[in-house]
């Protein structure tokens, strides 16, 4: 499975690199994007859910990396007691461009 780095700005100014043993964190948030901080909780949980369940029916077990990191990313949003945003700096691997 391809794995990929989301990072990210919190309102405090601090960056991070987040994890994810999938591509599908493009499906749930986008580059340049701003997000209120419960709904970058809700978007990244969903999508390292999803992840998980990826490397689960691949390998028969759960990522338990995209689990730490599902819990990190709610550990420290609590900092910010849902007062501020998220801003998506680069994902990398970016997607291919399509064309048409």
């Amino acid at each position: 499975m391809p794995e990929m780095t989301v990072t990210v700005r919190w309102p405090d100014g601090t960056e991070a690199n987040l994890y994810s043993p999938s591509l599908v964190m493009h499906d749930h948030l986008a580059v340049g994007a701003q997000y209120a901080i419960e709904e970058f909780v809700t978007r990244t949980g969903a999508a390292l859910d999803e992840a998980s369940a990826r490397v689960r029916a691949k390998y028969g077990f759960e990522c338990t990396s995209a689990v730490a990191q599902k819990t990190e990313i709610e550990a420290t949003s609590l900092r910010y007691r849902n007062a501020g945003t998220v801003t998506v700096l680069g994902m990398h691997p970016s997607l291919p461009e399509v064309t048409p």
